[in-house]
């Protein structure tokens, strides 16, 4: 299991899980998003090969412009 942004939610974990296959399932689809596994940030070219762990904690935080 996945916990996600502090246990809001949960996902079944999945052999061969990224941190790219994680938001698609979620479906974060923003833009501007940063992702940090057990509290490391982990690099957006690193999201289609950063592997996820059965039992790991993810938070994901999408930014918004403004002005």
């Amino acid at each position: 299991m996945i916990r996600i942004n502090n246990g809001k939610f949960e996902i079944e974990w999945e052999e061969g899980m990224t941190v790219d296959r994680l938001l698609e399932r979620c479906k974060f689809t923003f833009d501007l998003i940063i992702v940090n596994v057990n509290g490391k940030v982990i690099p957006k070219e690193e999201y289609q090969t950063y592997p996820i762990k059965d039992g790991d904690e993810v938070g994901v935080i999408h930014l918004i412009a403004g002005g």
